[in-house]
Parts: C-alpha cells; sequence; structure tokens
C-alpha cells in the first residue's frame, strides 16, 4: 500500500493517471526542468509514462515519488521522492520540484517529513542528492535540511545537449540520531 503523508499544509500522496494534466503543467516549463537533469516534457504521453515509471518503481522497491498537493485544494503542485534506492545497500537519492507558481511559499521545508520517512520506514543509512551547482535555490534548501556538500561530480548531467558538473549531498542516519540535524 502506498504511504500518504501529511505535513502543516501538504498531503503527499500517490500519484495517480488524474495526475497527468499537472504534471504536465510542472514538467514542460522550462524553469522547472532547466537544472532536472532530462528537457522539458512536450506532451501528456510523456507524462503519463513518467506516472507509469513512478508506479513500476515503488513495486520494485527502487523509488518512490509522492504526489505534492496543498491540503486547501485538489491537484498536485509538484513532486518529491526517492530514486536510486538500493535498499540492501540503505541507501537513496531524494529528488524534487515544484511548479513554479509554489515557489518561495517555504513549502520545501516542509518536507523533512519525507526524511523521516527515508530513515524510519525505508531503513535508510544515507540519502543523496545531486544537484547543479548553478541551482542555487536547491543547494540552499538542502543545507538548510542538514545535508552536507560532498564533493563535485563532473559533468555528471547532461541537460539539452550539454554536461554539467553537479555538487553531491549525503545525509546520514548517524547524523540525525546525533542531533545535528532535526529531520
Amino acid at each position: 500500500m502506498f504511504p500518504t503523508i501529511e505535513t502543516d499544509r501538504l498531503r503527499l500522496r500517490e500519484i495517480e493517471d488524474k495526475d497527468s494534466q499537472a504534471l504536465f503543467d510542472c514538467f514542460s516549463k522550462d524553469e522547472v526542468t532547466q537544472f532536472y537533469g532530462q528537457d522539458k516534457m512536450a506532451s501528456i504521453e510523456q507524462v503519463q509514462r513518467l506516472v507509469e515509471l513512478f508506479a513500476t518503481n515503488f513495486k520494485s522497491k527502487r523509488g518512490i515519488r509522492w504526489g505534492i498537493e496543498r491540503k486547501d485544494s485538489h491537484g498536485l503542485i509538484g513532486t518529491i521522492g526517492y530514486n536510486a534506492w538500493l535498499p540492501q545497500y540503505q541507501r537513496a537519492e531524494i529528488g524534487y520540484e515544484l511548479h513554479p507558481v509554489f515557489w518561495h511559499q517555504g513549502y520545501m521545508t516542509e518536507e523533512k517529513s519525507i526524511i523521516t520517512y527515508g530513515f524510519e520506514k525505508m531503513n535508510l543509512n544515507r540519502i543523496g542528492a545531486v544537484v547543479f551547482l548553478e541551482n542555487e535555490p536547491s543547494n540552499q534548501l538542502l543545507e538548510k535540511l542538514g545535508f552536507q556538500k560532498e564533493g563535485v561530480l563532473r559533468k555528471y548531467m547532461v541537460q539539452n545537449g550539454v554536461a554539467h558538473d553537479t555538487y553531491m549531498y549525503g545525509l546520514l542516519l548517524e547524523v540525525v540520531k546525533r542531533g545535528d540535524i532535526h529531520a
């Protein structure tokens, strides 16, 4: 069964076919995908394949992706979750995006619940994140959430045919347990 998580203002729930238009509205925007590691989506069919991929990854324990929905309205404003999940190695990478209309409203800082879920329910020991050097808002968010910048992955992500350097971030369960950050 797919887990639903609630924060103060948000409901994180399973992504369904009915969410395709909302996801297309998000993933078809240059400003959303410019640091995403994929080209913007050009059709609803691309989004439908993405929804299928999210479901397949969850069933096969390779990832879990929640749709982000405000409690006071229906319809997704973005997604968040884990990819590259390797249960046997107790690690996964976190990823997220929001529709630009909802940027700078503090929604992503509420996503500490996803970090808690990863450590407590998925038995993760490490949560990683890969972020373009130029994506300052995402870099700041991860540091605010307690992630440590571990280094640069040279020419790691290709966007629109151009290879880009990325930062590698990590958050370890032992750091959270020690109380150095509060997930």
